[in-house]
Parts: structure tokens; C-alpha cells; sequence
């Protein structure tokens, strides 16, 4: 597996969309043997009548005898490109394939893209609309504020299949996922907590809209844009998605808005935040530059600037994501990833068996000294199931040492948050040396 710090240059990328003998990311395979002419005749004519007659009677048969269940498009306009802006429909379509295949890759759902060619709401609602029904399910993708929220909005009320926008949603549920670690990492109350957003976008507003309902005060939200701060009886560059968040301040820019914030949300451009706006904010400022593909603010700069900063930049995270994996439990910080090589090499394991780990920590609250609880994801695509080789390997180095561990089948969040329930398997127990666990623990998490 290759470190998440290792350049990519536009050459390696045009290399990767072109090898293979195939151009492109994705590609349709059959599910049933097609070696013989019975096959055929199964898959096709003379038998796919009856399939086709049993839906009709029953819409619901479909989950039981087409791909619909598992199947989700991934659809966008190309109006709002990661943070490239507007690409085109056709432009948008290596990143669409992209998300088809992360689907497929850490979830095992199949996705394909569709790239709709309109600006236009209605245009495009509608060609969702009539397509919704071969789908289980609708992924939208980078489309561009405020369109996206209607057409969200108005796909759910029309289709019976779930419809999720993932630049809003899945955005701001990570970084919310985060922040209450962060929050608990510096001892603050979310009630009391200042925070900036600087992003009205799509994600932005979603952020904004979620850690309100997580019980931070909307006078203590401020959301800025590219024509700085959204206040209170601003008319410039407003809707009403804008309009609901704008705060009581005499703040009118981003730098003045910075100023004595706790935490930062970056959700705009490359180099939106300097060395002094991190110097401005409070104690233990936290800063989540969630930027793509390149941060507001890098973790170096932000920790020049403040020794303090607890700071997750966004990174292609070898298939892992955003800030969910900053501090998952107060007693430990977040996962570095950088120390994984030389931990897999002391306990003679490969990076991707212990990469599978989500988090460790001890509870000494709820368990016995000297009982301790190692959190692994067990759904089958993932890269973690590389932790049977752990159980493994620690069960085969353990003997005659007391400290016990204890592994829970979670979803790894960072890796494949749609995993079905039922791909995770029961509990595993094994055991592991106090040295192996605190090397693990030392070493991987900080």
C-alpha cells in the first residue's frame, strides 16, 4: 500500500486512467456463468420473460431478481468539482467513476455514473426522476450550491429509494463525527464553542446546519464566503440558505472572523487561511482544512503557526477519509498514519493489517486494568480484514502473558461506511502481549 504522502503528479494520474487496456475506471461484469447456450438463454430470451412478469405483479420482486438492491448511481452536473468549480458534465466524469468504484471497492456496491448535461433544475430532476426506478439507491455529486439543495429536496419527495447528496451530508457528518472528539480532546462544551466556517456552499452550509442541531449556538457560527462574512443584514451574494445563517457580528471578513475562534472549518479554497488568522484564534485552536483536493492550510503551517493546533487537513487518504479519524477517543489523539510503516515492521505485520485498525484505546473506566479493547472493521471489502492476521499473530505470541484484548467488529468509518450490516462478523477474542499493545497503541496513535 502506498503512503497517503506520497506525491501524485498529473502524469502518474493520465498514466493510471489510461492503463490497463482500458480507459477508465469501471466496467460492467455479468453475476451469472454465460459459457453455454442454456446460460444465455437464462440470462436472455427464452427465460428473462419470467423474472420481467413477476415484477410486474410485484414491484418489490425486482430486489430479488435484478442488481437494483445494490446498485447506486453516482450522478452530478459537473457544476461544482471537488474544488475546481465547474468542469462540465463530461468533466466531472473521471471523479464520478471515481466514487462508482470507492462504492465497489470498500462496500462492495455497485455504482455507476451518469453525468447529466443540464444547468437547469428542472431538466435535471427530471431525467433522475424517470431513471430513479432502476437504481436502489441515488448518490448526487458535486453540483453546485443553491441548486443542489433543491434538487435534493425535491428527488427525495419524488423517489422511494434513498437519495443522499454527499457533498452536504457526508461532508458535514465526518467533520461533525470529529469535532466532538476535538472538542472533548480540549475540554470544551459545543454550547460555548466559536466556530468559522469559511464555505457557504453545498458542504458549508450543511456543516453549519448540523453542529447547530448539535447544540452550538447560532451566534456563535459564523459562515463566510468569497465576499466575506455572511452577517446579519448582508444583501451582497445572499439566498436563503445564506440568509439562515447569517450571524449577529461586527465581523466582516474572514481574517476578522478568525479572531478568538475555537475552531476553523475550511470548505473553500487552497490557501484561504494564513499563518496569522491560526495565530489569532484561541487556545488549542481546532482546524479541520477540508479543502479538495489541496487544504486551506497545511497541518505544517497551522503547527508553525500554533504548537497547539490540533489540525486534520484533507489528503487522499489511501481510500480513507476526511476527519473522522481525528480523535476517535479522548485518551488518544488520531491515527498517524505515518508511523504505521515501522509499528507493522516491529510486530511483523504488513501495513494494510494494521492500516485496518480504526482506533485503539484503553477504558479504564469500563474494564479491569489490564483489559483492553482494540476496535476492527469486519466488513469483507475492507482492508481491515487483514486484523484476522493480528488475531492471529497475537494469539501465536501470547502465551503466558496475562493482559487480554478484546476485538470489536465495528464499521470503519473512514473506510467503508456503507458496509451492510450483515457482512459483519461476531466477536473476536485474542491475545496480545503488553509490550505488542503498547507498541500498537504508542505507535499508531497519538
Amino acid at each position: 500500500m502506498t503512503s497517503h504522502s506520497a506525491p501524485v503528479t498529473e502524469q502518474d494520474a493520465l498514466l493510471f486512467h489510461q492503463q490497463g487496456g482500458k480507459a477508465g475506471k469501471i466496467e460492467v461484469v455479468a453475476t451469472k456463468p454465460l459459457t453455454t447456450a442454456r446460460d444465455l438463454s437464462l440470462a436472455y430470451s427464452p427465460g428473462v420473460p419470467w423474472p420481467g412478469l413477476h415484477i410486474a405483479k410485484n414491484p418489490d420482486a425486482a430486489y430479488d431478481y435484478t442488481s437494483k438492491g445494490n446498485l447506486v448511481a453516482v450522478i452530478s452536473n459537473g457544476t461544482a468539482v471537488l474544488g475546481l468549480g465547474d468542469l462540465g458534465a463530461l468533466g466531472g466524469k473521471p471523479v464520478m467513476e471515481g466514487k462508482a468504484v470507492l462504492f465497489k471497492r470498500f462496500a462492495d456496491v455497485d455504482s455507476i455514473d451518469l453525468e447529466v448535461d443540464t444547468k437547469d433544475v428542472d431538466q435535471f430532476v427530471n431525467c433522475v426522476r424517470y431513471l430513479g426506478v432502476t437504481f436502489g439507491g441515488i448518490n448526487l455529486e458535486d453540483i453546485k450550491a443553491p441548486e443542489c439543495f433543491v434538487i435534493e429536496q425535491r428527488l427525495r419527495e419524488l423517489l422511494d429509494i434513498p437519495v443522499f447528496h454527499d457533498d452536504q451530508h457526508g461532508t458535514a457528518i465526518v467533520a461533525a463525527a470529529g469535532l466532538i472528539n476535538a472538542l472533548e480532546l480540549t475540554g470544551r462544551n459545543i454550547a460555548t464553542t466559536k466556530m468559522v466556517i469559511n464555505g457557504a456552499g453545498s458542504a458549508g452550509i450543511a456543516c453549519a446546519e448540523l453542529v447547530k442541531a448539535m447544540g452550538m449556538k447560532h451566534e456563535n457560527v459564523i459562515l463566510c464566503d468569497t465576499k466575506g462574512v455572511i452577517y446579519q443584514g448582508r444583501t451582497d451574494s445572499m439566498n436563503q440558505w445564506k440568509s439562515a445563517h447569517a450571524a449577529p457580528t461586527k465581523a466582516r471578513t474572514l481574517k476578522e472572523a478568525m479572531e478568538g475562534a475555537d475552531v476553523f472549518f475550511g470548505l473553500s479554497v487552497k490557501g484561504a487561511v494564513d499563518k496569522a488568522m491560526v495565530r489569532s484564534m484561541a487556545a488549542q485552536p481546532i482546524i479541520f482544512a477540508m479543502a479538495n483536493p489541496d487544504p486551506e492550510i497545511t497541518p505544517e503551517e497551522a503547527k508553525e503557526a500554533r504548537a497547539d493546533a490540533i489540525i486534520e487537513a484533507h489528503k487522499a487518504l489511501d481510500g480513507a477519509a476526511l476527519p473522522i479519524l481525528h480523535a476517535l477517543q479522548k485518551e488518544f489523539g488520531y491515527i498517524d498514519d505515518a508511523a504505521i510503516e515501522p509499528v507493522a515492521k516491529a510486530l511483523n505485520l504488513s501495513r494494510a493489517e494494521i492500516h485496518g485498525v480504526v482506533t485503539f484505546y484503553h477504558d479504564f473506566r469500563a474494564t479491569k486494568p489490564g483489559r483492553h479493547v482494540l476496535r476492527v472493521c469486519r466488513a469483507e471489502a475492507c482492508q481491515s480484514r487483514g486484523a484476522d492476521a493480528l488475531v492471529e499473530h497475537a494469539s501465536a505470541r501470547a502465551k503466558g502473558h496475562d493482559a487480554a484484548l478484546t476485538l470489536e467488529p465495528v464499521f470503519c468509518l473512514g473506510l467503508c461506511a456503507t458496509a451492510p450490516a450483515a457482512m459483519l462478523d461476531g466477536e473476536l477474542h485474542g491475545r496480545l502481549t503488553q509490550t505488542q499493545l503498547d507498541t500498537l497503541i504508542d505507535g499508531c496513535v497519538r
